[in-house]
């Protein structure tokens, strides 16, 4: 079992009444229960859940792309010509 470093941990202290900055322990025992884990690990799923929402999911690219680099895309794609896309997902009339 690894062994934990205090210098990692922080403390985490539940509010007295439940507002939009935080939560009662009483809430926490009935999210856990709903999601079938422990408190910490419900605590844990929040955080990931707000991380995802509010944190880039990818690194920040190089800015737009330079003129040589749209030239070599569009050479390996063939330009022009008329292209349309049918789709399953809707049905169509036909008149």
């Amino acid at each position: 079992m690894p062994i934990r470093t205090l210098s990692k941990q922080i403390a985490f202290r539940y509010r007295s009444i439940d507002s939009a900055t935080g939560v009662t322990r009483e809430t926490a025992k009935k999210l856990a229960e709903r999601l079938g884990v422990d408190e910490t690990q419900a605590i844990h799923h929040a955080l990931h859940e707000l991380a995802v929402k509010l944190l880039p999911q990818y690194e920040a690219d190089d800015g737009p792309l330079t003129a040589a680099q749209v030239r070599q895309i569009k050479k390996r794609i063939p330009q022009g010509g008329r292209r349309s896309v049918r789709s399953k997902l809707f049905e169509t009339e036909t008149a």
